[in-house]
């Protein structure tokens, strides 16, 4: 880590991935962003350019990571990096943990208090938000969110993409398809289809679908 950091993506999410990965050694962080030149700063950090501009400056980074909380565009910022040849990197904040006996894809990050117990195997560009904990021989897709404060017991499967609202629980032994989105505060005991919005205590599938935010 003698090179800085690359963080595609100048959001609120992306801060707190530069945050974490300060503390866990990088040296400098630079932010790339597609709303560059319109916009020229995050918090207290300039932004350099855009995905163009990171592209054609790899090799001036040790390690590039995607700052984008939607779990489509990131992925697909992920797949575009990784065909371009960049070192991309995962982020760990040095009070989460990971199992020794854990997988945790490339392109991930982990914020404080996130815990990914034994045999979890995480897929590539996921975020595990902060205070979340997933437990024992739990399997997740590539570009999931598990949010802040939530909690999947041991053995739950989420397929790619889905995103599980703050503060959320999962019952042990749950298939949780592709594309799902998990309302904040719900409590999941049933297995949930790909597509699916579930909202409420105990969780039910909404009908209609709810339509996801950007």
């Amino acid at each position: 880590m003698t090179k800085p950091l690359a963080i595609l993506g100048a959001s609120g999410h992306g801060k707190v991935v530069a945050d974490a990965a300060l503390e866990q050694g990088w040296p400098e962080v630079v932010f790339f962003d597609d709303a560059w030149p319109s916009r020229t700063e995050v918090g207290r950090w300039p932004i350099a350019g855009d995905s163009a501009a990171l592209l054609a400056s790899l090799a001036s980074f040790d390690g590039v990571v995607v700052g984008i909380g939607d779990n489509t565009i990131r992925m697909a910022k992920v797949d575009l990096l990784v065909a371009s040849g960049a070192p991309l990197v995962s982020v760990i904040h040095p009070c989460a943990r990971v199992s020794r006996f854990a997988e945790l894809g490339v392109g991930s990050v982990m914020f404080v208090g996130a815990a990914v117990n034994v045999d979890v195997c995480v897929g590539r560009a996921a975020i595990i938000n902060t205070g979340a904990t997933v437990d024992h021989d739990c399997l997740l897709g590539d570009a999931v969110h598990i949010s802040p404060g939530t909690h999947l017991a041991g053995n739950v499967t989420v397929g790619d993409r889905t995103w599980i609202g703050i503060g959320a629980v999962v019952r042990q032994g749950i298939t949780i398809g592709k594309d799902v989105m998990v309302a904040a505060g719900a409590v999941v005991v049933r297995d949930v289809p790909d597509g699916a919005t579930v909202m409420g205590v105990p969780g039910r599938v909404a009908s209609p679908p709810i339509t996801r935010g950007g």
